[in-house]
């Protein structure tokens, strides 16, 4: 269960403290999934960040199981973001003097969890086994994000987090990104939380909620 509780994050500016996140209290259970949405602006990639522990909550609290990211210091969330956070974001972030059976393994390796018999799983899946010994820059923008999508999910982490993960791709591609990512999650007890603009691409998730003037409204299913 990953729970967000009271969550508050400033940032100075020269007009002064600019309060982007006021109060920000989020659930999301073992192998579910759930939209975040809001304008621009709004925040939606800052918490990301700090539920990645990219950056430190101002006040607040937030727990995967029995972790608690406040009380980390900067080694222990970079031993978090290793083994619990699986991260994909819009630019893919793909290592350009990796092959891609290299990168796919990467994150995996860090975490000291690679298993050959799922990393099989993965190239199968995604569709990735006649380019392994390719370079990313010799990808399609579809197969990077596939690559990367399987990148993050080699470690078995217990979250996901993505940030505009499709935004990038044109349609076709995007619904292909899409269906693979809840697919293989179908199988898994990785939980999901996706940033988008996408009122098409939130409908595919078991929940969505709105951050509107630095707090989370609730949604509901996507109808």
């Amino acid at each position: 269960m990953l729970e967000v509780q009271g969550v508050f994050k400033r940032y100075a500016t020269a007009q002064g403290p600019l309060a982007v996140l006021q109060g920000v209290d989020l659930q999301l259970a073992p192998g579910s999934s759930l939209a975040l949405m809001g304008e621009s602006g709004s925040g939606k990639s800052t918490l990301l960040h700090l539920i990645a522990g990219l950056d430190k909550v101002d006040q607040g609290s937030i727990r995967l199981g029995e972790q608690r990211l406040e009380h980390m210091s900067e080694g222990q969330r970079a031993r978090w973001r290793r083994t619990e956070i699986g991260l994909v974001f819009q630019q893919f972030n793909l290592i350009g003097s990796l092959r891609v059976e290299d990168n796919l393994a990467f994150q995996a390796r860090l975490a000291g969890r690679h298993d050959p018999a799922w990393h099989g799983q993965l190239v199968e899946r995604l569709g990735l086994g006649d380019v392994l010994g390719r370079y990313p820059e010799q990808l399609s923008g579809g197969q990077q994000q596939r690559v990367a999508l399987g990148r993050a999910l080699a470690s078995r982490p217990r979250l996901l987090l993505a940030d505009e993960p499709t935004g990038s791709l044109d349609e076709h591609a995007s619904e292909q990104v899409l269906d693979l990512l809840l697919e293989l999650l179908e199988d898994s007890p990785t939980s999901l939380l996706m940033v988008t603009h996408s009122p098409r691409v939130a409908a595919r998730l078991a929940r969505k909620v709105l951050l509107q003037h630095g707090r989370l409204v609730d949604a509901g299913a996507p109808q």
